[in-house]
């Protein structure tokens, strides 16, 4: 089964998990450079993570090496662990200001 399913992947060419990596960061990066809502911010961050996860995964599966499965692991850990505090401060911060709209932070400034 985990033989089908690298041939599966090796089947692919490389060059399109590059590509699609490469759009996925570039909508993360856009994400996070344009939009001012927090929650918005935080899922452009994971799509970033996941970009870099999807290749790490590729060129592992393609030099046959679990290294790089190692450290798709550990991202999807620090990512779990990313939303969660994210997630906390979010809510903080809209019961303090009623709003997620980062542009309003400044008020919390001392």
């Amino acid at each position: 089964m985990t033989e089908q399913i690298t041939n599966t992947i090796k089947a692919i060419p490389i060059e399109h998990y590059i590509y699609l990596s490469a759009i996925l960061f570039s909508i993360g990066v856009l994400g996070v450079l344009i939009r001012r809502n927090a929650i918005i911010i935080f899922m452009s961050i994971e799509l970033m993570l996941n970009a870099a996860t999807l290749l790490l995964a590729a060129f592992s599966t393609y030099r046959s090496d679990s290294a790089g499965q190692v450290f798709v692991f550990f991202i999807m850990v620090v990512a779990a662990a990313e939303v969660a505090v994210g997630l906390a401060i979010i809510v903080m911060i809209y019961r303090n200001i009623k709003s997620i709209d980062i542009n309003l932070l400044n008020k919390l400034k001392w």
